[in-house]
Formats: structure tokens, sequence, C-alpha cells
């Protein structure tokens, strides 16, 4: 069980630095993720549901979000049509990368799950359909995560760019899936609706405090404002448990043990359910598309603090 709050060590931020000097230097055998981000950058962040937050390390240096924003794009589909958006793609770990042609053709256009780069185009689609354009489910998510973070949110342009032009994978996902018909509006349009959202431009810090609604059965606890209805929130947290980081869902289950979602600009997000969000931040990735030292750091946090929920 996790700990109650009177479990957790006096200074957290004296925890976090531990584990933080620990932690990166395993970064170092890596590949660098992001041009000018190598492994010198890292930076580990908590956030209390109170909003008391605990930093190491780079936590206010901007990346983009890249595929964490999945959870966003999801949550808010969840909000605009509830349930219905599983209806068009799955609840399943993958088993194959996360811009894989060769299961969705096998599974006629249905992406497995919601986390993998088929599942948000398709998640794009039920938000344009759901808002009336692209521009308004970019919208849509902007406004979410920025609420959440507390500062607004932009894309960095030359991210976008490359977005943009490093798109054919996402545009073939698009038309396989629209020649199944699950598809409904201009793949380009959706793809580059995706594109936009993962440039926009966070923080280690901002992200722990936009996860910690899934730490509050849903409720933003900066506003008290409802973002999903409890069951919601927690289809949310166990979708991340079982697919947020890819292929190594299950290993990240087994050695940090509460829901998370990677990208590949080096973040790892999470929560720990009634107690904080959470984040890590190192640029260099393993082979499955993972933060190696965040994913190390957060295996450390979870096992000095106690947090794994299994």
């Amino acid at each position: 069980m996790p700990p109650t709050p009177d479990d957790l060590p006096d200074d957290l931020t004296d925890a976090l630095d531990r584990v933080a000097a620990e932690a990166r230097p395993l970064a170092e055998d890596d590949e660098v993720a992001q041009p000018g981000a190598g492994p010198e950058r890292f930076a580990l962040a908590l956030c209390e549901l109170d909003g008391t937050e605990h930093v190491a390390g780079d936590a206010d240096v901007g990346f983009p979000v890249q595929s964490v924003v999945k959870v966003f794009t999801l949550t808010a589909a969840l909000q605009q049509v509830g349930e219905d958006v599983f209806r068009r793609v799955g609840r399943e770990p993958s088993g194959d990368p996360f811009d894989s042609l060769i299961q969705l053709e096998h599974e006629h256009g249905i992406p497995r799950n919601p986390f993998i780069n088929a599942g948000a185009v398709v998640v794009c689609d039920v938000l344009v359909g759901a808002t009336g354009s692209p521009e308004a489910a970019v919208a849509a998510v902007t406004d979410l995560l920025s609420g959440l973070v507390g500062e607004r949110l932009e894309p960095d342009p030359a991210v976008l760019a490359d977005e943009r032009a490093t798109a054919d994978m996402n545009m073939a996902m698009g038309h396989l899936m629209s020649s199944f018909d699950n598809l409904t509006h201009p793949v380009a349009e959706v793809v580059d609706a995706y594109a936009q959202l993962c440039a926009l431009t966070v923080t280690t810090r901002e992200l722990a405090r936009a996860a910690r609604f899934l730490a509050s059965d849903g409720v933003d606890p900066r506003t008290g404002d409802r973002v999903l209805a409890e069951p919601l929130a927690r289809r949310v947290n166990a979708v991340m448990m079982t697919c947020g980081t890819y292929d190594a869902a299950g290993q990240f289950a087994y050695d940090v043990g509460f829901p998370c979602k990677s990208g590949v600009a080096g973040a790892v997000m999470g929560d720990v359910p009634n107690r904080f969000g959470v984040c890590a931040w190192s640029p260099p990735l393993d082979r499955a598309g993972n933060s190696r030292a965040g994913r190390a750091a957060l295996h450390l946090l979870s096992e000095r603090l106690g947090l794994s929920l299994l």
C-alpha cells in the first residue's frame, strides 16, 4: 500500500536529490533523444495534492511534451464523448513499437490502445468530430493541459516544424485506419493536430502538477474543478499502468508500480493515487523509447518511499 502523508520522509526534496544523484549517471551511456539536450539534463519533480512541490535538477527547463500529451488527448476525448472513445481504440498493450503498422493492419485499423501513435491519431479524430474542427480539438487539449499546469502552454515552432517534416509514418497509419473507416476526417488535418499537441513546451515541474488530477479521483486539486468523473480517472490510470510505457509497461509495473506515461523527449509522468503527481526527465532513451535515467529515478523513488500500488 502507498504510504500516508505522515509516513513520508520529512524532507522529500532531500529524498529527490539523493535519488537524482544515483539515477542521473545512468543517462550517459545511451543515445540522446533531442538535439542539444544531452545526458547533462536531468530533472525530478513531485507535486503533492496540496500544491507543495519538491524538485531536483533542471525542473524548470522546457522540452516538448511529445507522447505524454496522449494522457491529455485521451482525457479531453473522455470529457467530450465518454467511454464511447473506446469503440474505436482498444485498451490492451501492443507488444510492438509505438509506430508499428503491422498490428494495425492485422486488427482492421483498430489501434491496440490510445498511447501508441495510431491510437493517439484516432483519439484526435474523435476530438475533431466532437469539437467541430482540428483547431478546436487542439485548443481543447491545450486549454486542458494549461489549466492543470496553471500557465498557458505554447508549441515550440522548431519542434512543430520537425514534427510536420517527419509525419510520414503517422500519415501512413492515418490512411490505413481511414481505409478501415476508423478515421472520419481528413488524415492530414488530424495528424497535424496531433503534431501541434506533441510540440507543446512543458517542464518537469509542470507535468508533475498536471498529473495530480489522476491522483485525486479526477479532481484538479489546484482549482477543485472536476476534470473527469472518478470512474473515468481510474480508467486513464489503468491504461497508463498497462500501456503507458510502450513495450516496457510490464517492467515499469514491476519496477515502479504506479501509472506512468513516457515520451520520446525523455519525460516520464506518473501519479500515486491520493498522494501526488510525479515526473522525471532525462532525454537519453532506452531501446523501448523510455528515458533510461527517468525510469531508474522512478524505480528508486518508489522503492525508497514505498509507492508501489502492487
